[in-house]
């Protein structure tokens, strides 16, 4: 049986606190006998690399856990989205399967060949995509049963310009995009988000991405589970694609750091 315990990481927060942060597609990681079922060469597996990852978020997270008055819980990928994508469906439910990202990609940003026609990508669902959901629905389940209540925050990037794999990359493109959820994104939370992030020069709504995680478990049945997506332009923090974080991944760290302590009071619970 294959050890899936270096894919992902619960880093404890204070026993009090609802707060995860989820960290899903940071790392560049891609293990070797993973590479060799991908089809490009390693110059352009790096520069897919660069438009794929959202390089740096771990360091926002990092920095908001470190800021924030109660420490959240951060679970933080340790592989590459090419590897497997913990927020797809494994399933035909999954609308980016139409250009190739489905929870195991066969396509590229610029919609390229990344695996051979025919691949059978399940046995990286089973792999590394089951341990994954089932380690991260322990973790909201731990937090209901330690304070009542359990708070997703994703963190993500975007890049500036729309790649071609967007299947909704025509509208606004904000300094700080919001996913919501119908059901899991309560107003208050919403609201706390968009005065946290006020001083980066604006924060928009599920454009040009949308919704936010919550575990199969949970979603749409327990209003226990808030959940919010933030989606930073890549521009405000870093140069792009794939290069250094500037002085503004420090002010994002301290932004989520004040969104953490707001979601952390009974303030933000109720849907």
């Amino acid at each position: 049986m294959t050890d899936t315990s270096a894919s992902f990481r619960l880093l404890p927060g204070a026993p009090d606190s609802p707060v995860i942060l989820h960290v899903p597609h940071s790392s560049r990681a891609v293990p070797a006998d993973v590479r060799g079922g991908i089809v490009l060469d390693d110059a352009a597996l790096e520069r897919e690399l660069d438009h794929i990852t959202d390089s740096h978020t771990s360091g926002i997270a990092a920095g908001a856990a470190a800021a924030a008055a109660v420490t959240p819980w951060r679970f933080v990928n340790q592989l590459s989205r090419l590897v497997i994508d913990p927020e797809r469906f494994p399933d035909e439910r999954e609308e980016m399967l139409a250009v190739g990202m489905g929870a195991v990609y066969t396509r590229t940003t610029h919609r390229a060949d990344l695996r051979a026609a025919g691949f059978d990508g399940q046995p990286l669902i089973d792999r590394y995509f089951h341990p994954y959901a089932a380690a991260m629905t322990a973790a909201v389940d731990e937090r209901l049963g330690a304070v009542g209540r359990a708070v997703v925050i994703d963190v993500h990037s975007y890049p500036t310009e729309p790649l071609p794999y967007e299947l909704h990359g025509d509208g606004p493109r904000p300094p700080i995009c919001l996913g919501t959820d119908a059901f899991h994104t309560p107003p208050e939370l919403r609201a706390a988000a968009q005065k946290a992030f006020a001083g980066f020069g604006g924060t928009g709504l599920n454009s040009p991405f949308a919704g936010a995680y919550v575990p199969l478990k949970h979603y749409e049945k327990d209003r226990r589970v808030s959940a919010l997506m933030i989606e930073i332009r890549r521009d405000v923090y870093m140069t792009e694609p794939g290069g250094p974080a500037g002085p503004g991944l420090g002010a994002l760290a301290e932004a989520l750091g004040e969104l953490v302590g707001a979601a952390g009071t009974e303030a933000v619970a109720d849907a």
